[in-house]
């Protein structure tokens, strides 16, 4: 199988989630409180896609398959594309929903709207913690959405665009403590998903650290580490 058809396969799976939502949403599958389930499930596919992204590096030096690395940009966007859903089903659903309209009429696009709106959020970002820490972390993924073309790799050059990118470890950590304070009782799945990201970091540090000595880890580290 060539990297390109599996490139097709492993783009399509990745948006079998996003299908799922919709198809549940459009048929009253989900439950008496949608706009919940969507924010939650956004948020928890975003977290697994950023474990993915994580875990890219690892695999390619572990195993030696260099071709791993070209689905890192694909696996790191997903991963902002289902973050930037969280972000709008929370505006929708908590943010949009609490502001009182005159009369009950909604003016779409209407300044006091959209001023009145921004003002919600940014109010509530800076009032309930988790709120501030899940806004910080999409933030962190913005600029790796946007320089995650070839030409930006160019543009800022192999180092730069390398620590730029690191923003990723911040990314997947906010993540994990966003996840932790919003469920607040049970944090058995945040828990698993702080251990997935730390196994990850750790093993980032060992290799950066430690200069593994195996013929098959020398020849991983010595492939270029740029996106495809």
């Amino acid at each position: 199988m060539t990297i390109r058809i599996l490139k097709v396969l492993v783009f399509g799976a990745a948006l079998v989630p996003f299908a799922w939502l919709v198809w549940a949403a459009l048929t009253g599958n989900l439950s008496a409180n949608p706009l919940s389930d969507l924010t939650n499930e956004t948020g928890v596919w975003t977290l697994r896609f950023l474990c993915v992204t994580l875990a890219i590096t690892p695999l390619r030096k572990l195993t030696g398959w260099n071709a791993a690395i070209k689905f890192r940009r694909m696996t790191g966007l997903f991963a902002f594309f289902y973050g930037s859903l969280h972000f709008l089903t929370y505006i929708i659903a908590d943010r949009f929903a609490s502001l009182d309209f005159p009369n009950g009429e909604i003016v779409i696009f209407a300044w006091s709207t959209v001023s009145g709106l921004a003002k919600s959020i940014a109010a509530d970002i800076a009032k309930r913690p988790y709120i501030t820490v899940g806004f910080t972390a999409w933030t962190t993924m913005v600029p790796l959405a946007l320089t995650s073309t070839a030409g930006m790799i160019r543009r800022l050059g192999g180092k730069r665009w390398n620590r730029l990118h690191k923003l990723v470890y911040a990314t997947a950590t906010l993540g994990v403590v966003h996840y932790w304070w919003l469920v607040k009782a049970d944090v058995r799945r945040p828990i698993t998903y702080g251990i997935v990201v730390g196994i990850l970091l750790l093993s980032r540090v060992y290799w950066t650290r430690w200069r593994a000595s195996t013929p098959v880890l020398k020849a991983a580290r010595s492939a270029p580490a740029t996106l495809e």
